[in-house]
């Protein structure tokens, strides 16, 4: 009998549905309907889980993103380090905010920038690196990275859009750099439909974030205008989901776990296709399983195959890279062979679905039709 798996799926138990729904009654009659109570406590709550100081919820994490740069003060003339397999919104942020992005090649064994691109790239002009946590794995160098940003008096923004959960030495994803930025879009391991989450132990970068979020407001009680700002506020129903999804992130994660590990033991008995190593140090979050396929198999006509058996893949991250999308080669000037690491990886990478209410049969179901259509390919 044929299955539907779909790529991903939201985690909401009926007794969190039942919860919200008590949630949204006191929002709605309380007649505050934005940064009020339930944000302070999705905020409190969510710099708890990642051992910082601040926590600022935004309406997304392309506004994060942004958010931090103009915090951090970049401006025309400087650069910034942006892997180009990333999305979007890590680089266009960087413009937005009136920078340059640079693209780096990345680590082909882990999908990450890391120290040597760092190195290969460095200039005057550089004032941040961005280290984008890919699938939930958080960036294996992260630390010598912090120590070279350190060392060269740069800042390093954490992309943990994808990391919820995510942790390196039991350190979590969002308090490893100066400032984290998180997405809450409903294909992430936590949702609040839509949203972002700004994290640091930087007290001025958390100030200039709460004035940037709310029109450059002083504070949310004046009318005094400090700063050129923007509507980047998160509706206090979006953040009363993330409460009840964040207090289920550590049974998400572990779930997630427990289909990534079947994945992995199955796929290393797999001809033709090899699942992207998490080192021991590192809880992924498995936000995307990332497998790779050998050089002579065709990626779309596989994906094609299963999906008719009903199993569909999720997006890979990414295809195309950043520097072959047009509007990059257009802004930037790159081309095919710039960053052959990842043009490489990304070619050969495929995402196999993975959700919390996932089971072990349905992994296998996937497995099975994989296989099946590897043999047919």
């Amino acid at each position: 009998m044929q299955k539907a798996i779909p790529p991903v799926k939201p985690y909401f138990p009926i007794e969190d549905i039942e919860e919200l729904k008590e949630h949204v009654a006191k929002i709605l009659q309380s007649g505050m309907l934005t940064l009020h109570i339930y944000t302070k406590e999705f905020e409190d709550q969510f710099a708890k889980i990642c051992g910082v100081k601040h926590a600022i919820a935004v309406n997304s994490g392309t506004s994060a993103l942004e958010i931090v740069l103009r915090a951090l003060k970049v401006k025309a003339g400087d650069e910034v380090l942006v892997p180009t397999n990333t999305f979007t919104a890590t680089a266009a942020t960087v413009i937005f905010a009136g920078a340059k992005p640079k693209l780096t090649d990345i680590n082909s064994e882990t999908l990450c920038i890391d120290v040597e691109n760092i190195q290969r790239n460095l200039t005057s002009k550089i004032k941040a690196v961005i280290a984008v946590h890919i699938g939930g794995l958080v960036c294996p160098e992260i630390e010598e990275i912090r120590e070279l940003c350190r060392d060269e008096k740069l800042f390093l923004i954490e992309d943990a859009a994808h990391a919820h959960g995510s942790k390196i030495n039991n350190k979590p994803a969002g308090a490893l750099g100066d400032a984290g930025c998180f997405s809450f879009y409903p294909t992430k391991v936590m949702t609040t439909g839509e949203g972002g989450m700004i994290t640091t132990d930087n007290d001025e970068i958390a100030e200039k974030a709460r004035i940037l979020r709310d029109q450059g407001k002083e504070n949310f009680n004046s009318n005094i205008i400090v700063e050129l700002g923007y509507n980047w506020r998160l509706p206090e129903i979006n953040a009363a989901i993330g409460l009840t999804q964040l207090k289920r992130l550590p049974e998400i994660v572990e779930k997630r776990n427990l289909i990534a590990k079947y994945y992995d033991e199955t796929l290393e008995k797999t001809d033709g296709i090899k699942p992207l190593k998490t080192p021991s140090n590192i809880l992924n979050n498995y936000y995307k399983y990332v497998a790779f396929l050998d050089e002579n198999l065709d990626r779309e006509k596989l994906k094609e195959k299963i999906r008719a058996e009903g199993v569909k893949c999720s997006g890979e991250v990414y295809w195309p890279p950043l520097h072959l999308q047009p509007v990059y080669k257009r802004l930037l000037g790159t081309k095919e062979g710039d960053f052959p690491n990842a043009e490489n990886a990304c070619k050969r990478m495929v995402c196999l679905p993975l959700y919390a209410q996932m089971t072990i049969e349905d992994a296998q179901y996937v497995i099975e039709k994989l296989r099946k259509a590897m043999l047919e390919i």
